[in-house]
């Protein structure tokens, strides 16, 4: 009877996998243990596990890696060519484009390896080696090494990472780093080995009228046309390792590509998705959804707003400040919009509801257990929430303002060492401190900034600060303005970004000539700095330790959430290290009497231009192209040519740019997107409505060859028709 009972359960928890089975960040580590390829192939997977992840033998895992530093990108030649989204080399675009050389509006095509820019700063990372060392770390706090707090702090697992890594065969090779985190809220520790290319350079970006067709409008939703793809390649040395950049150095013979298939795809195909997720929070509660609405998306949306309609304006009117602040400005309104969508889906979707729900089952099963600290923890994390969540709004309407909204600063605290350094007479050290401000006047005025912008922004974020933050809890400045300019915002701004040491080159080397406590005592940036500095690192301490007590209930919540699913496989909290997931390419209706299908075609581009808005121009060629039907081999059997298409898999931030995979592991897309119907997705997943948006690589390939005259570069790729 009893092996009856195991039998039918088992029974159960796969046809309950099957019907969610799109659910979840799967670690590929844990992929044999947890039987999800069995679960693959009944989807219609045709590759066994080792194929996708063998620790030691070459897999499809070795083709995909991070690029820069937050987005995925996957290997497409033997001559280590990289395939991307276009958001996500949108930075390195941007850093090499200029005025003259506008590469945003323009494209870029390198016709041949002499032609291929070094982009400074950008990497590529590969997964070499993943280790389970979750019983190291439990012994290391049994034995009073450190507390179970502290083995989720950085200092403590950088130490841990360090002593096994000096044990390794790996140990010192070249681009060869460590990092050991926390999986399952701390239940489990894996310890990973990455190797970082660090000469790689741009090759091929289409112009932004391609790349980022439809803009912000566009952005999170469906139908989509957005062509959002770039290449790029990793140089290596004569050995194939790591090294700085060097024009003598070349093309890395990769040990894995991936083929790519012209074959296209139906509803219902099988799809996976292998990338590096950034974060998720799936496992919260009711009142940590709330906080999250309340406290971080709502101040989030209104400070990035305000913001943005400054620097739109300032860009529509000067191409030097659009290609300056094109960067920055799609990446606060990336996720300005992320948090409104997210806000209305978590309605729209009753995200609460089903928390709720899920709390209940959870008190039933912690009762049935009899296990006191699943019977408290719930209620244990919502006392703390009460207490954080105010502080939290502050500490995010803090950090939107003044440090991601205005970018002007004083480093005070130096300037300080500077005086001590004059009052001692060490005139070695104080001329090593006036070298560094010097460093740091630079950074801050990069050639990505305007002070004039920045000014502009500043008026607009600092009343607005003031009418959504008490006067009790604001940084001091406030009272400075308040009493000393008759809370006249422009006046002090004016004067600050016009006068202070750090407003511009010549205020700063005449300080450094004769730097004085009474100019110092009387610099309005040297005042504002140091005021919202110390304002963060109140509220960091404050909200710090409330977080410290959520980690340890969460390790405690999750692992009864585990138990309570048992036998059925559970997965992490995404934390931006490699996961596959899998699903199907699949239409969706977003609402009653409407229906999107899972493809679309360039007959959408052309229904969408629009010569009057930047977001909707169609490049002239392009529009001869689609006029003409001239797509070559890239086209669907009907003689349209595909651009977009929909899939079920589970993706979020850092998925950008991941490799879309059919059945046979072959390349048919790259993941950009996710949809508005299901922006609740990195809290709750939606399986009826929840889908990724892919771009058809049958697309990036005409795009490439058509409108950008490389088909040098196809010829590289192992392409299946």
């Amino acid at each position: 009877m009893r092996k009856l009972k195991v039998l039918l359960l088992a029974l159960l928890t796969f046809a309950v996998g099957s019907v969610r089975a799109d659910e979840g960040m799967w670690l590929l580590q844990m992929m044999k243990e947890q039987h999800l390829v069995d679960i693959m192939k009944e989807k219609g997977l045709k590759l066994d596990a080792d194929d996708l992840y063998n620790p030691n033998k070459v897999s499809i895992k070795d083709a995909v890696g991070i690029f820069g530093r937050g987005c995925t990108g996957e290997i497409i030649s033997p001559s280590g060519l990289i395939l991307t989204n276009h958001h996500c080399g949108y930075g390195a675009i941007q850093q090499l484009s200029s005025v003259e050389s506008d590469y945003l509006t323009d494209g870029f095509w390198a016709k041949n390896n002499s032609e291929e820019l070094p982009v400074p700063g950008l990497t590529f990372v590969f997964v070499e080696r993943i280790v389970d060392v979750t019983d190291i770390i439990d012994q290391k706090v049994k034995n009073g090494e450190f507390t179970e707090l502290e083995s989720f702090t950085q200092p403590i697992l950088s130490k841990v990472a360090d002593e096994l890594y000096a044990k390794s065969d790996l140990y010192e090779k070249k681009g060869i780093s460590v990092q050991l985190l926390p999986f399952f809220a701390g239940n489990k520790f894996f310890m990973i080995y990455k190797k970082t290319y660090n000469d790689v350079r741009m090759v091929a970006a289409p112009p932004s009228s391609v790349g980022k067709f439809g803009g912000e409008t566009d952005n999170w939703t469906w139908p989509r046309h957005t062509g959002d793809f770039s290449i790029f390649r990793i140089y290596a040395d004569t050995q194939g390792e790591p090294t700085d950049y060097n024009e003598n150095n070349t093309p890395l013979v990769t040990k894995k590509h991936l083929a790519i298939s012209l074959k296209g795809m139906e509803e219902n195909d099988y799809a996976m998705i292998m990338g590096f997720p950034g974060s998720t929070s799936r496992y919260l509660t009711v009142s940590e959804v709330k906080e999250r609405m309340e406290a971080i998306n709502e101040p989030r949306i209104i400070v990035r707003g305000a913001r943005q309609e400054v620097l739109k304006e300032e860009m529509n009117a000067s191409d030097k400040v659009r290609i300056q602040y094109a960067s920055k400005y799609a990446g606060s309104s990336n996720y300005w919009k992320n948090s409104i969508g997210m806000n209305k889906a978590i309605i729209d979707n009753d995200v609460l509801g089903d928390k709720a729900k899920q709390e209940a089952k959870f008190a039933e099963f912690a009762a049935k257990d009899n296990n006191t600290d699943y019977k408290n923890v719930v209620s244990q994390i919502n006392a703390v929430v009460e207490q954080e969540q105010p502080l939290v709004y502050q500490n995010t309407m803090l950090v939107e303002t003044f440090f991601s909204g205005i970018e002007f600063i004083t480093p005070y605290a130096i300037i300080d060492d500077l005086l001590l350094a004059v009052e001692s007479k060490d005139t070695e050290l104080a001329n090593n401190v006036k070298d560094n401000l010097r460093k740091i006047y630079d950074q801050i005025h990069n050639k990505d900034y305007d002070h004039t912008v920045d000014r502009k922004v500043a008026k607009a974020l600092m009343p607005l600060y003031a009418t959504l933050i008490s006067d009790s809890q604001r940084p001091s400045f406030y009272s400075f303005v308040e009493t000393q300019y008759k809370g006249n915002y422009d006046k002090f701004i004016d004067e600050m970004y016009s006068r202070s040491i750090f407003a511009s080159k010549e205020n700063l080397e005449k300080f450094l000539a004769k730097p004085t406590k009474k100019v110092v005592s009387k610099d309005l940036s040297y005042r504002y700095s140091k005021s919202i500095i110390e304002k963060y690192q109140d509220l960091f301490g404050s909200v710090r330790t409330f977080a410290d007590q959520k980690t340890l209930l969460h390790k405690i919540y999750v692992r009864g959430l585990g138990e309570m699913k048992e036998p059925a496989p559970s997965y992490p909290d995404a934390n931006f290290t490699i996961r596959l997931t899998y699903g199907s390419v699949k239409s969706y209706i977003p609402r009653d009497g409407m229906f999107y299908n899972y493809y679309t075609t360039t007959k959408g581009i052309l229904e969408k231009e629009d010569a009057s808005n930047r977001e909707f121009n169609v490049p002239a060629k392009l529009k001869e192209l689609i006029l003409n039907n001239d797509y070559g081999r890239y086209a669907l059997p009907n003689g349209e040519m595909p651009v977009c298409f929909l899939t079920t898999n589970d993706i979020t931030g850092g998925n950008s740019g991941s490799p879309v995979l059919n059945a046979n592991g072959e390349l048919i897309g790259c993941a950009f997107d996710g949809n508005w119907e299901s922006l609740s997705g990195d809290i709750n997943f939606d399986n009826k409505l929840q889908r990724c948006i892919n771009l058809d690589i049958r697309y990036v390939l005409f795009i490439l060859d058509k409108l950008g005259g490389c088909g040098h570069l196809i010829d590289e790729m192992t392409i299946v028709e």
